[in-house]
């Protein structure tokens, strides 16, 4: 499995927001706390990341 980094987490590393595709589910993670994973549904995500997406 391959974990992404946030485009918003920058260069310099540190405490990323990752994403993973597994079994059609999304996996998110913390990398400072990289054994807590949560999971939800590909959908889902679009969802929120719509409604937290500021107006243009």
């Amino acid at each position: 499995m391959q974990w992404q980094k946030s485009s918003f987490s920058g260069v310099e590393g540190g405490n990323c927001v990752e994403l993973a595709h597994y079994e059609g589910q999304i996996l998110i993670r913390e990398s400072a706390a990289s054994a807590a994973v949560i999971t939800t549904a590909p959908e889902l995500l679009r969802c929120l990341l719509a409604a937290l997406k500021p107006e243009p």
